[in-house]
């Protein structure tokens, strides 16, 4: 309950913040102190696997589709992991510029996510501010296989994070301090409270085509049987869509998952090939 309460504190935060962006940039305009943001740090919410300081705008809604193949150490039986697939349908909408909301469902751990995105800072053209830096909530749970005993507490995991980044032209960098919390785990392989390092970048070398990377570090594993996530991308961007083909040591998508449960070592063969694809809508004009 502890973990619920920190997550709709934290909603709620945000949410009162938000309230306020309108009021602050007609005070920010009048008094001539209009700046100049940043823009496009990332392309997507999305950097390779984990999630980046980009919020939808006002009134725009994302459709998210990420596929995710089996691992490629599988062999050619399994047509080096091409004959397993599992995908992640989700949706996120963009209450103001600086506030998200959003939810999805993995097939593969059969998890049910929440989450709330706010920016809390923008990087400005003059470098009065040098970086952007985007707070993030997540809650997810598990379903239940049948028979199992184990209730919806036992099923869920938390995870906060901040996203610090900083865009250099045709370079972007991101640091994501993150915490991660499961109610309920078989302590022989997992601890239920982990604090996660992240780095990861995006390099533009095209109008279209961009190379991203991540990679989380876990400070205090435990003596967990999982590894440290790794991943490499390629971004393309199609009109209206993003295309992100993505090479990972992570199956699921979920941050529980990726931050904390990582089965494969990346440098032995265990890659995941999969792509993420998006599309924004505009369901309401903003004023």
């Amino acid at each position: 309950m502890k973990q619920l309460s920190f997550f709709f504190a934290f909603t709620c935060v945000t949410l009162g913040s938000a309230a306020q962006d309108d009021l602050l940039k007609e005070l920010e305009e009048s008094g001539g102190a209009k700046k100049e943001w940043i823009t496009s740090t990332f392309k997507g919410s999305r950097l390779v696997n984990g999630q980046t300081v980009e919020t939808r705008g006002k009134g725009e809604l994302e459709f998210i589709f990420s596929h995710r193949f089996g691992a490629m150490s599988l062999g050619s039986y399994n047509l080096y992991g091409l004959d397993i697939a599992h995908v992640r349908v989700g949706l996120e909408y963009g209450i103001t510029d600086r506030l998200g909301v959003g939810f999805g469902r993995n097939s593969l751990d059969k998890t049910m996510d929440f989450y709330a995105r706010y920016k809390v800072l923008r990087q400005t053209l003059s470098g009065n501010m040098p970086v952007t830096v985007t707070a993030f909530g997540y809650v997810a749970t598990r379903a239940a296989p049948p028979g199992d005993g184990s209730s919806l507490n036992d099923r869920t995991a938390y995870v906060t994070q901040l996203l610090i980044a900083r865009k250099f032209d045709r370079l972007s960098l991101q640091v994501m301090p993150s915490f991660v919390h499961k109610n309920a785990v078989d302590k022989n392989i997992d601890a239920n409270d982990q604090v996660v390092i992240g780095v990861g970048g995006r390099y533009k070398i095209s109008r279209s085509v961009a190379l991203t990377s991540e990679y989380y570090h876990r400070l205090n594993p435990q003596g967990s049987t999982y590894r440290n996530s790794i991943g490499f991308g390629v971004d393309i961007e199609t009109g209206g869509h993003v295309f992100q083909l993505i090479l990972a040591n992570s199956q699921v998508t979920t941050e529980r998952a990726i931050l904390t449960e990582a089965t494969g070592d990346f440098f032995e063969g265990d890659i995941h090939l999969g792509f993420n694809v998006t599309r924004a809508f505009q369901v309401r004009k903003p004023k």
